[in-house]
């Protein structure tokens, strides 16, 4: 089957100007899950999103400073939107909101990576089998984490996933056969848990990151990427 996937230091870059940064090796002991795009291959039917993108977001020294970066910056709404918005959703919000939010992730011991799915390089037959595709997303996904050494396989790993009305990709058949493939494959122990944002505050932060890597490579817009470039690995 013919399908292209990138991770985001891949030599196809599909934006201009893209620079590779430095490798970086990291042992992350908290690990957050995002998705932006979708696994829709209609491209005439409007909103159909030509990449579909995996973020994943690591913290080394506990989730209190990113909690902390969320609480203040949802403090800094107007009072009026801060009753009607209970968690921050970077689609919905000003850019001086996204602005402040990826400045000060920036400031944090985090690392981020991208792996982004270029739909229209999807082979047909392919375009009906989404598991197929999910599997083969997560797959890519996990050596990546484990060839540049961002997880330790020597203790168990847990990894929270973002669980919205709209996913697509991280479901139930997604969490079952990444623990599997962790387990099988590589030998190590990983619980996947699918949360809410409001139920778990990182998951808000991914948000921002998710949602500004996909305007990169969807819309062509670096702007609130470029916040953050520096911890891509």
């Amino acid at each position: 089957h013919r399908l292209t996937l990138h991770h985001c230091h891949h030599q196809q870059r599909p934006i201009k100007n893209f620079t590779p940064r430095r490798e970086k090796i990291i042992n992350m002991a908290h690990n957050f899950l995002d998705e932006s795009g979708d696994l829709g291959f209609n491209f005439k039917k409007k909103g159909t999103s030509k990449f579909f993108i995996v973020t994943l977001f690591f913290l080394d020294n506990g989730v209190g400073p990113i909690e902390k970066i969320v609480k203040k910056t949802h403090a800094e709404l107007s009072k009026k939107l801060k009753r009607r918005v209970g968690v921050l959703h970077a689609v919905n919000e000003k850019p001086l909101t996204r602005q402040r939010l990826l400045k000060r992730i920036n400031e944090r011991d985090c690392a981020v990576m991208v792996i982004y799915l270029n739909k229209k390089k999807v082979h047909t037959r392919l375009q009906d089998e989404k598991q197929v595709l999910y599997n083969f997303v997560t797959n890519i996904l996990l050596d990546r984490i484990l060839s540049k050494k961002i997880i330790s396989l020597s203790k168990s790993i847990t990894l929270v996933a973002s669980r919205r009305e709209t996913n697509k990709f991280l479901n139930e058949n997604f969490k079952d056969y990444l623990e599997h493939q962790v387990k099988n494959k590589h030998k190590g122990i990983m619980t996947v848990c699918i949360k809410t944002p409001a139920e778990e505050k990182s998951l808000q932060a991914v948000d921002f990151l998710s949602w500004s890597l996909f305007r990169k490579y969807e819309k062509g817009d670096g702007s609130y990427y470029n916040i953050f470039k520096s911890k891509i690995v």
